[in-house]
């Protein structure tokens, strides 16, 4: 696919998305984010870039971690997830601390050397080059800033990885054709590597998400995430069939009447060097 035409596809599907991603995934994401957040180590008054922000489960904690005297500028493809970030930032008193703004992650429109720290949470497997999009947050960061960036596992640790298959046998999305490439081996930390970060660390967490029923399953996986534009275009008779299919895909993970789907995220961390002091003078 041409990759303003998936980006076009990524931008129009989480807007469609938006409304039901946390009610899916909230809770199913919280040991990723959580490790990340560690990983990070936020301090009051630093500055953060997050791309692919999402609505927010990463950027007000952040907020509240660089409080008082720092900035998060969060940014994002989708206009509805932006303007939920905005809104809850207000909300949570951080509106003065955290900027949202629709931005995609391979051109980001901050200066060189600007932030202390930068962080993408499960949004690299969605950009048509990731490595571009980890050259820019290496770009944006001072010397010595650190990137983390968490993302899906390999495809056989991630049980729910049926949706795409069960999707695109009705209708061609290719909305992330390399979705679970990053997550597998040592594939992220390369391109961590490549973009010129140092100090490269990894670590992968295995995980469950817990459905107490199928239907919370399946909107998780059609309306919450990232078929949700392709979704939309479905019929009723071709919803019920695909509802079918992907349930048979996790069947063998059902408990009493919900599922307890494994999972598998990959966290990395890197930092950009810090320059000679011959090279600053």
């Amino acid at each position: 696919m041409d990759a303003r035409l998936q980006l076009r596809v990524q931008r129009y599907g989480w807007d469609k998305a938006a409304g039901l991603y946390e009610a899916g995934w909230r809770e199913q994401l919280v040991p990723a984010h959580r490790k990340l957040l560690e990983m990070t180590g936020l301090v009051p008054g630093e500055t953060v870039v997050e791309t692919a922000c999402g609505t927010g489960l990463v950027t007000l904690p952040a907020g509240a971690a660089v409080t008082p005297g720092g900035r998060v500028e969060a940014t994002d493809l989708s206009d509805a997830m932006v303007a939920m970030v905005r809104e809850r930032a207000e909300e949570a008193g951080l509106g003065s601390v955290v900027t949202a703004s629709r931005a995609g992650a391979e051109e980001l429109p901050f200066d060189d050397r600007s932030f202390d720290a930068a962080m993408c949470a499960l949004g690299l497997m969605y950009v048509p080059d990731p490595s571009r999009a980890l050259a820019e947050m290496h770009r944006v960061l001072k010397p010595g800033g650190r990137a983390v960036a968490v993302v899906w596992g390999a495809r056989e640790r991630c049980g729910w990885a049926g949706i795409f298959p069960v999707v695109d046998s009705r209708v061609s999305t290719e909305v992330c054709p390399l979705f679970f490439a990053l997550g597998t081996g040592e594939s992220l930390a390369r391109a961590f590597e490549r973009a010129g970060f140092v100090n490269v660390l990894t670590e992968r967490i295995r995980t469950t998400l817990d459905y107490a029923s199928a239907g919370e399953a399946l909107t998780a996986a059609f309306e919450g995430g990232p078929v949700a534009m392709a979704y939309d275009r479905f019929d009723q008779a071709t919803r019920a069939a695909a509802h079918d299919d992907y349930l048979d895909t996790i069947a063998g993970w059902r408990a009493g009447e919900g599922y307890r789907i494994p999972g598998e995220f990959v966290v990395v961390r890197g930092e950009r060097a810090v320059e000679p002091a011959t090279a600053r003078a």
